[in-house]
Parts: structure tokens; sequence; C-alpha cells
């Protein structure tokens, strides 16, 4: 075994990005512009601020700037936890005896154990700074509610999560770290919002979705005076504070003079996906480069892979902007299974204008098969990876024995988004042969998709 590349590549605190890099300045077709779903025209920075903190609305309109300055209280604030160590999965690549040369970026090594703090500590920080008292957010598996109830409760502001019904469930004790933190949590859909019991009296008995979700936060905190609303994924914003996953990715690979190949993510919203290819994909888009991008996304919740590119709203309660994305359409409530994260009816714009244009590619994967993957991994990695994570090393996995059937020696690189300790539940009906594989009919997503707006 090679031990040229060390196991863990560290970079210094001074190699922490000083700047956010955002994708849509390297496109040359820039995506599709949110749109007021009363009158059908592109919002303006005015109508979003009703919404969002303004700093954050000029970094969701912002198709110009490529690197945007990081606030150094938000530096200071990632040096508790960045740089995030790249990893050689030399023990992977040993069980796979593949020549396939395997790297991970771990964004597990945080108290809310995923990548999500990246954002959560950014939008708060503006919301400090705009002088609001808190915050309103849904979250899914409950990783984003995590982190930004640790990010609220460090600078002082409340924080009030909606949290899928199916995930508060499933995961009580990640809705007990967010309480821990001081968020009020609120199962969604919930009789505390018009759009909730709106929502129940339609669909009786419902688990759930983020878009349901969605609507109940929003609905609070444009009603609620000192309060806005923070997202965790698919907004232009999000993905320009995830870029660091990336940047520090391709830092820490350039240190050692390796070039990757390939470039894995897991894909709900476009959060983690959209922050880890980043700089690869800037690269691209400029002619510098070439890399396979590749988004994993559940079989239950097909967004890229089944979904229709067009105007949709974002969220079920359709009191959110239309946003052109790859979509099953607002009103699909996917199968409460344990994708959790990854269970959004559609895809950032960004990256939906990407995979549009033929510069990345998408897979799905069924439940049951990214477990097993989960499974090896930590077998014999020593981490054991949240579901949503896992749905990436099941497809570098894939990569790697197609190397070892070809006799190439690429470089492949996924995001490990974060850790499954929370998720037990879910391995546990997958242990106990309790976990099965919904793959919704086409009869079921055209129901939704037919709803679409007409745009």
């Amino acid at each position: 075994m090679s031990q040229e590349i060390p196991y863990k590549i560290y970079l210094s605190e001074a190699e922490i990005p000083k700047a956010w890099y955002n994708m849509r300045a390297d496109m040359k077709e820039k995506p599709a512009p949110l749109l007021n779903p009363g009158t059908l025209k592109p919002m303006t920075k005015e109508e979003l601020s009703v919404v969002f903190c303004e700093e954050l609305v000029d970094q969701e309109l912002d198709n110009d700037n490529a690197y945007i300055p990081i606030p150094e209280e938000i530096r200071n604030f990632y040096k508790m936890y960045r740089p995030a160590p790249l990893i050689r999965a030399y023990c992977l690549e040993e069980k796979l005896k593949t020549p396939a040369k395997i790297y991970y970026k771990f964004e597990g090594n945080n108290t809310s154990g995923s990548h999500k703090l990246n954002s959560a500590i950014a939008q708060a920080y503006y919301a400090k700074k705009q002088g609001l008292k808190g915050v309103t957010t849904e979250t899914g598996a409950g990783q984003w509610g995590t982190a930004l109830s640790m990010a609220c409760a460090y600078l002082g502001l409340d924080c009030k999560v909606y949290m899928v019904k199916v995930s508060y469930e499933q995961k009580p004790f990640r809705r007990e770290v967010m309480r821990t933190y001081g968020a009020s949590v609120t199962p969604s859909p919930s009789d505390t919002t018009q759009i909730g019991r709106k929502i129940l009296s339609e669909f009786p008995g419902t688990t759930g979705s983020l878009g349901c979700a969605i609507s109940e936060a929003v609905e609070v905190a444009v009603n609620t005076p000192g309060y806005r609303y923070v997202l965790g994924s698919v907004l232009n914003q999000v993905l320009l504070h995830q870029s660091v996953i990336g940047l520090e990715t391709k830092a820490a690979l350039d240190k050692y003079g390796v070039k990757a190949d390939i470039v894995i993510g897991c894909a709900g919203g476009g959060s983690n996906l959209g922050g880890l290819i980043a700089p690869f994909m800037g690269e691209k888009l400029r002619g510098e480069a070439d890399y396979r991008i590749i988004a994993v996304e559940p079989q239950s919740c097909p967004s890229f892979t089944r979904g229709r590119y067009a105007y949709d709203f974002c969220d079920t309660g359709m009191v959110c902007p239309l946003a052109k994305m790859y979509t099953l359409g607002s009103s699909f409530i996917p199968a409460p299974n344990h994708a959790g994260g990854l269970r959004y009816h559609g895809m950032s714009s960004t990256l939906s204008k990407l995979y549009d244009d033929k510069m990345m590619e998408a897979v799905s994967v069924k439940q049951t098969d990214v477990f097993r993957a989960a499974e090896m991994f930590a077998r014999v990695e020593g981490i054991l990876p949240a579901p949503e994570s896992s749905h990436a090393i099941k497809v570098a996995v894939d990569e790697a024995l197609k190397c070892k059937e070809t006799g190439e020696a690429k470089t492949i690189v996924f995001g490990l988004t974060g850790t499954g300790y929370f998720d037990m539940v879910a391995y546990e009906k997958f242990h106990d042969n309790k976990m099965t594989d919904y793959i919704p009919t086409d009869e079921e997503l055209e129901a939704s998709l037919s709803k679409l707006p007409k745009v």
C-alpha cells in the first residue's frame, strides 16, 4: 500500500478559503430567474427582502462576481471545525481490489454532523447583522435544523424549525439536539399555520415533505415581525456558502499534484453537490480542465433522472417564488424512506441548468443498495456515514469497480456529507430486513407533474 499521499490531507487554518466561489459568474447562460407567482416577472430585491435577509438577497441575485469575500467573523467560526480533512480511502481501495484512487471530503467533523453548518453560520450572521430577532426554517433529516440551531445559539438568535413529520418521528435524537441549542421544533405539516392546516385537510395522515415544511416556515417568517426565512439548500446563496467544501478539496488535491477524474456528490436540493463541485465545474466552464461530475439521488425521489425541467413552486403550499428546475411537481410527497435530506421535489436552479446543458450527469440508486454500500464503508473506513452521504459512496464504489474491470487507475473524489449516528433507526431496519425500495410509478409522477404552473 503506497503511503506517498497521507491518509488524511489537512490544510492549515490560513488556507481556509477567504472568499466563496460563485459558479454562475462563469456560466455563459445563467440560470433562469426566480419568478413572482402573481406577476410571472423576475423577483426583485425588494420582493425577496420580505422573506430573506437583505445581504443574502444580494448573493442570491449575483450572477457576475466570481468571488465573494467571507466576513472575518464567519471565517473565525469556520476555524472551529475547518479545514475539513480530505481522506484517501486506502482501505476501501484495498477491499475493492481496484486500481482507482479514491478520496472523500469528510464534512461530519462538527457537532451538527454535516456540511450544513457552512451555510447556517453565514445566514445567521447576516440575520444578526440586519438586527433581526430570529429566523424560521424547515429541515428534512434534521442536519440543517441542527446546524442552524447551533449557529443561532452562537449568535443569540431565536430559531423556529419545521421538521418533516416522518423525520421528526424517525430521528428523535436529532430533534433533541436542536432543542438543546434552543430551537423550537414543530413536526410538519402542523396545525400551527394556515398552510399546514390546509395540507392536512387535503392529505390526511401525510408524513410530510420538505415542500410542506418550507411553506409553513415561510408563512411564519413573513407574519412575524423581526424574523426572516432561511433555507439549507436549493438557493444560489446556499451553494455559494458551501463552495468552501470544493475549494478546500481542490486545494488539498493540488497540494499533492493530484487531478480528479470523477467528482461525485449526493443530490437532494443541491447544497452539498453544488459546494463540492464548484471549483471543478468552474474549470470545466472556463475550458481549463475536464471532469466527469455525477449527481446521485434516491430512486424514491428522482428529480434529475425522472423530473421535468420547468418552472415550479419551491413549496407545497405554493406561496414561494417559482424556480426553473428539474422537478417532480411541488405536490409530490415522497415515500417515508430514510434518504432524509434527499427528499425534496426539485433541484437547485443552478445545478438544473448545468445538468440540462450536459455539464454533469445524474444517476438514481435504490435505498437498500445505498445501505449495503454504507455498511461496507463503515467496516473498512471506520466512519458510519449518513444515509444521504451513502448515495455518493454507492456510486463511487460502482465507478471504482468499473476501473477494476478496465484496469484504469482513475482518481475518484466524493463528498462524505456527514455522519449517520442519529440515523440508527434506518440502519436497524436495514439489518432486520424491514427496509424496502419504493420507486414511484410513472402514473404517480405524472399526477404531480400535471399540476405544474403554466409558465
